[in-house]
């Protein structure tokens, strides 16, 4: 397996000094090489600019600025100009696609936080004693950097990269042949249903609250990015208030970011541990998030009717606070991590199928926390209903998948006995 460990840096008054420099003129460059393709290809007869004509110019770059460019890892430099060529090749695919192109940007010093070592041992090196406060990263250029290691460190480390997060630096270290840590079996099936007013209910009926940071921090940003905005269009960047109060909204979310990860972390963990098969729905995201869109009034050319973008607006932040994505994907490393088994399943009416008769309609789902089927008269939590739906399909999955299906197989599909037909034709029979 291939895993990233992520430890804070502590480095001194003099290496944060070094640190910064070594971001600067790796953003130098980057730019320096967005510049050369733009002059090659506007005055040049539309010539191209790989990524090998670059980086057969270092040797030249750093023989030229030895104080800038000659003082840095070289195999760092061609790391930074790799990440610019991928970004030209994500811009010619998106013309290709026939998608929006987004020409590659030149980067501000402080929108370039992150270096990449790509092996452990060239202009870097990770000195772990093991799971004390003696560990170190050695870097050219800079010395060896105190390191937070708060958790060993599994595996081989394969690449090495210093990152800037506000006024805190961390060291991210990506490790290949990262054994597995099974836990015990437990013989446990579970569907959750994902949501808003609960952040998820898990099919015996558990609900975990939403904790809503972002909500419960909203006053504080809402005020810092206020008095952020007062600053004049002309001031900005050049003065110490308005860099003071850029720090505060980033400061700010900074910190919802980490106690939403924690939260998430917690969670996957906690469902992994008491279950050996976790389903759930397949979401999408970004679709459920997008804007509506605009309805003109045909009466009045140039204007447009209701269309609920307020209050889709909320929806898409109470979505988007929660997470769903970041979690599902902490999810599938844990389960992976400890031998466990995660099964997504189409989302396709999970809140409207009724569990005990079956009957699909919209009038089941009465409100935002009540199920009622109108044909059986099945009342539950619509929640707790999706979680049940959930696991009943996970439960399809793994007996399709053990043909003929065994005694397992059938407890872990949600107590739905199958006849037994050949695979996909399956016919329920009814819940046991």
């Amino acid at each position: 397996m291939i895993r990233a460990c992520k430890f804070l840096l502590r480095p001194t008054t003099g290496q944060e000094a070094s640190l910064r420099a070594m971001l600067a003129d790796h953003c130098s460059l980057y730019n320096g090489a967005i510049q050369e393709r733009r002059d090659a290809w506007r005055h040049a007869s539309k010539t191209s600019i790989k990524y090998g004509d670059q980086s057969a110019q270092l040797k030249e770059i750093r023989a030229f600025d030895p104080e800038r460019q000659g003082r840095w890892s070289f195999s760092s430099q061609q790391a930074t100009l790799r990440r610019l060529d991928k970004a030209f090749q994500a811009f010619f695919q998106r013309i290709k696609a026939g998608q929006a192109p987004g020409f590659p940007r030149f980067k501000g010093v402080g929108h370039f936080d992150t270096v990449t070592f790509p092996k452990d041992g060239d202009g870097c090196r990770w000195d772990s004693t093991g799971h004390d406060t003696r560990t170190r990263v050695r870097l050219q250029g800079v010395g060896h950097v105190r390191v937070h290691q708060h958790r060993l460190v599994r595996g081989r480390v394969k690449t090495i990269s210093i990152k800037r997060e506000g006024r805190r630096w961390y060291v991210v270290l990506a490790c290949d042949e990262v054994p597995a840590e099974p836990l015990p079996a437990t013989g446990s099936i579970v569907g959750i249903d994902l949501g808003v007013t609960h952040f998820l209910t898990t099919s015996k009926g558990v609900h975990v609250e939403n904790p809503r940071f972002l909500q419960a921090r909203g006053e504080e940003l809402a005020a810092a990015q206020q008095h952020l905005a007062t600053f004049p269009q002309r001031t900005r960047r050049r003065t110490k208030k308005h860099r003071a109060a850029a720090r505060k909204v980033a400061k700010l979310h900074a910190k919802i970011r980490r106690q939403r990860l924690d939260h998430h972390h917690k969670q996957a963990l906690a469902l992994v541990r008491e279950h050996d098969v976790i389903g759930h729905e397949k979401l999408n995201t970004a679709g459920m998030t997008n804007t509506p869109v605009p309805k003109p009034d045909p009466e009045q050319p140039g204007s447009f009717l209701p269309n609920g973008a307020a209050a889709k607006a909320g929806l898409n932040r109470s979505i988007l606070d929660a997470g769903w994505g970041l979690f599902l994907g902490i999810l599938a490393q844990k389960a992976e991590s400890a031998a466990r088994r995660v099964i997504p399943v189409n989302a396709r009416n999970t809140s409207r199928e009724c569990p005990a008769c079956g009957h699909t309609a919209k009038e089941n789902r009465t409100t935002q926390a009540k199920f009622e089927c109108v044909q059986c008269g099945q009342a539950a939590n619509a929640d707790h209903v999706g979680a049940l739906n959930v696991l009943t399909r996970a439960g399809l999955v793994l007996c399709a998948e053990a043909w003929p299906p065994t005694q397992e197989a059938r407890r872990f599909s949600g107590g739905w006995s199958h006849v037994p037909t050949p695979p996909g034709r399956w016919s329920c029979s009814g819940a046991a």
